[in-house]
């Protein structure tokens, strides 16, 4: 069993919420979380550096002057990388470097994340957090109470949008809705803060 504390917007303590280790598979699965972060770095690569190798040159793929008794190098085409305008020697070629996961891989890496985080206490609970219109001064000064001067997650409910352009502009902060959360989210922060709602949200289909 762990035990999540839950806070109020000014810093103090509202509690715990319980938390059993089985919801989330029970251990955590290394390969899998490998895998995961390979798969979200990958996505990140753009791979489209391309250049010409002598085959896709234009020009003509005759011999320039006969191999032997001319007095000079021996040259084959015009399109031969030693030339000016020739193809490159190793061109470089579009590539994907996207790591393929299984669906059911993707949840166990989202779920051995969780856990791993659960255990390490470094999951957080956000409870009274309502704000009527987007202020990013507000989101700031209880980042303050609660002590968070390193990267941080802040996950939040779909339908959440002021407290989502609240938080979006604070620096070492990313907000993620909960539907979107993936397991490099989860890895990536010193610490991930969960708004009430949005955490009984994550936990409502593991309780079954």
């Amino acid at each position: 069993m762990i035990e999540v504390t839950v806070y109020n917007p000014d810093g103090t303590s509202a509690g715990t919420i319980e938390v059993e280790e089985a919801w989330f598979g029970g251990e955590v699965h290394a390969e899998a979380l490998r895998l995961a972060v390979r798969r979200h770095e990958g996505r990140q690569r753009v791979g489209t550096a391309a250049t010409k190798s002598r085959s896709m040159k234009r020009g003509s793929g005759r011999k320039i002057f006969r191999q032997k008794h001319t007095g000079r190098a021996r040259m084959g085409t015009i399109r031969n990388p030693v030339r000016r305008g020739g193809g490159a020697t190793f061109a470089k070629r579009r590539r994907d470097s996207a790591v393929r996961m299984p669906r059911k891989l993707r949840r166990r890496a989202l779920d051995s994340a969780l856990l791993a985080r659960l255990r390490d206490e470094e999951v957080l609970v956000l409870d009274g957090l309502d704000l009527k219109e987007p202020k990013t001064r507000e989101v700031a000064r209880v980042f303050e109470a609660l002590g968070m001067d390193r990267s941080c997650v802040l996950v939040i409910q779909p339908g959440d949008e002021v407290l989502y352009k609240s938080a979006r502009n604070l620096p070492r902060t990313r907000v993620r809705r909960v539907a979107d959360l993936n397991a490099y989210d989860v890895l990536w922060p010193a610490r991930l803060v969960f708004t009430r709602p949005a955490f009984e949200a994550m936990l409502e289909p593991r309780k079954t």
